[in-house]
C-alpha cells in the first residue's frame, strides 16, 4: 500500500486547489523527512513569499489606522474618547509585537509613510466630516513618534 507521503509530485500539486490543509499537512512531513524532492516545492516557496507580503499589509494597515486615529486625536481635541486611546494602544501592540517578530518589517514603515497617510487621510475625512485641506499635505508623524506608545500629538 502507498503511503500519503509517497504520492508523486504531480498529486502533491493537485491536493494544493483541493484541499490546502491537507497539502500544508503532507509537504510538512516532506520537508521534515528530509524528502524535498517529493514536496510541492514551488507552491510552498509561494506561500512563505506569501506569509511575507501578509506580515507587510499588517504593518501597513496599522500604521494607516494608527494614524489616522493621531489626526483625530490632534484635529478633533473635543471628541477624544477612550475608544481613540484604546484604538491607539491596540495598534501599537500590534505593531510591536510584529516588529520584534520580524524586525526587518521596521524599515518598510518609513517608505510606506506616504501612502498610508493617503487612506488615513481619506477616512478621517470621512470620520470626521472635516475638509481634506483641513489635514497636512505630509504626515506630521514620526515614525518614531508613531511607534512610540506614550507619545499623542498636540492639539492644534
Amino acid at each position: 500500500m502507498q503511503s500519503q507521503l509517497d504520492k508523486p509530485v504531480l498529486e502533491q500539486a493537485d491536493l494544493y486547489d483541493e484541499d490546502f490543509f491537507e497539502w500544508t499537512r503532507r509537504n510538512t512531513e516532506l520537508l521534515r523527512a528530509g524528502r524535498f524532492e517529493q514536496a510541492d516545492i514551488e507552491h510552498v516557496a509561494e506561500e512563505i513569499e506569501d506569509m511575507g507580503k501578509r506580515d507587510l499589509h499588517e504593518v501597513n494597515s496599522r500604521v494607516e489606522v494608527l494614524v489616522r486615529h493621531l489626526l483625530k486625536w490632534q484635529l478633533q481635541p473635543g471628541k477624544k474618547s477612550r475608544s481613540w486611546v484604546r484604538t491607539i494602544a491596540s495598534q501599537r501592540k500590534g505593531l510591536a509585537q510584529r516588529l520584534d517578530d520580524s524586525p526587518s518589517l521596521r524599515v518598510k514603515i518609513q517608505p510606506n509613510l506616504g501612502r498610508n497617510y493617503q487612506y488615513a487621510v481619506k477616512l478621517a475625512v470621512i470620520e470626521t466630516g472635516l475638509p481634506k485641506n483641513h489635514f497636512p499635505a505630509e504626515c506630521p508623524f514620526t515614525v518614531e513618534q508613531i511607534l512610540d506608545p506614550e507619545f499623542l500629538p498636540q492639539v492644534q
